[in-house]
């Protein structure tokens, strides 16, 4: 069966380009267009579509509104199709929060053969899309710090995240229940140049730990989560008795930079037994052999469990590798890594 793609967008243009790239695919059938979210609402309803790519500047209604809503009330695979100027990146990256499984910006200038030249990105993210499985996120809860025993010690501990596909919707979770005298983190998360800088400043926003896209050479510090720059490998390295922040713009490594893999590694040798590996939501194998030289060189490592992952790509590779000590629900990630980070290695 073909995935069936409802668009929304408010520019006609836009809406039968598309369409024509989609239905140029014979695994996707575009079963419908709305100008807006409320035109959308009732498309929804009658076609019940399998993917929506949506647009976040819309009239009536704006795309985040509109998404917010439908997360609630009928979650289904969402990607975003929007201008990614800044403002537009910081509005991506809300969407992703939201639930959206995917970006894919617009370009600004020569908008037909830069759409043309984004149709296998399109492509792929509604492909992936039809295979993940959004839950409804009901009413937003405020998420509060956990407490931690003031007697237990965090400095020297390592924990490193890595992330793919809903990952960012992941992660808002648990760095949001961390608390100020967590462990130092750091996260490699599949994002393009652009985003992270408003993931960070968002996440930091909402913390009680101090969150920053992290820069070559920065001292690594317990309370603080760092978060590898979109198209920059990050890596964890030893400097005397301190931990720093190495960035580098080497190949691609399991297709991907920043690379999961990449981080791994170098927790693996930087930290060994002093760190806590932990993979999440995403497709492909990106992390499992960096997870995996994390277990043998004495890291505790965990994988987020299949019922609450968007995509259970990446924590199932590491599973059947062998890269995983034990597989937890999302809700549970930060008082994992809290509790096991404050016990000396």
């Amino acid at each position: 069966m073909p995935i069936r793609v409802l668009i929304v967008d408010d520019s006609a243009l836009m809406r039968q380009m598309l369409s024509q790239i989609l239905a140029a695919d014979p695994e996707v059938e575009v079963v419908g267009a709305a100008p807006d979210p409320l035109v959308a609402r009732e498309r929804i309803k009658a076609l019940s579509p399998d993917v929506i790519t949506l647009d976040l500047e819309m009239p009536r209604m704006d795309g985040l509104s509109f998404l917010e809503k439908l997360m609630a009330l009928r979650p289904m695979p969402v990607v975003v199709v929007s201008t990614l100027t800044q403002k537009g990146a910081d509005a991506a990256v809300r969407a992703l929060e939201l639930g959206a499984v995917d970006c894919v910006g617009k370009p600004l200038v020569d908008i037909r053969s830069g759409m043309e030249a984004l149709a296998g990105e399109l492509l792929a993210a509604v492909k992936t899309a039809a295979r993940s499985r959004p839950r409804s996120r009901g009413t937003a809860q405020v998420q509060r710090p956990l407490k931690v025993d003031p007697s237990l010690s965090t400095a020297g501990r390592i924990v490193a995240i890595g992330a793919s596909t809903g990952g960012v919707e992941a992660l808002q979770s648990i760095i949001t229940r961390l608390p100020a005298e967590a462990p130092a983190v750091l996260i490699a998360q599949h994002m393009p140049p652009g985003f992270t800088a408003s993931f960070a400043r968002r996440l930091d926003a909402q913390c009680a730990v101090t969150v920053l896209e992290a820069t070559d050479g920065r001292r690594v510090l317990p309370g603080h989560v760092y978060i590898a720059p979109g198209a920059r490998h990050l890596e964890l390295v030893k400097t005397g008795a301190h931990y720093a922040c190495r960035l580098h713009d080497e190949p691609l490594v399991s297709g991907h930079r920043p690379s999961v893999d990449v981080l791994f590694r170098s927790v693996a040798e930087a930290a060994g037994r002093n760190a806590v590996g932990m993979i999440l939501t995403g497709m492909g194998r990106d992390g499992a052999e960096g997870l995996l030289a994390m277990r043998k060189a004495g890291a505790r490592t965990f994988g987020q469990s299949e019922a609450s992952c968007l995509i259970y790509g990446m924590p199932k590779v590491a599973m059947q590798l062998g890269a995983v000590d034990r597989e937890v629900p999302l809700e549970r990630v930060a008082e994992e890594i809290v509790a096991l980070a404050s016990h000396a290695a």
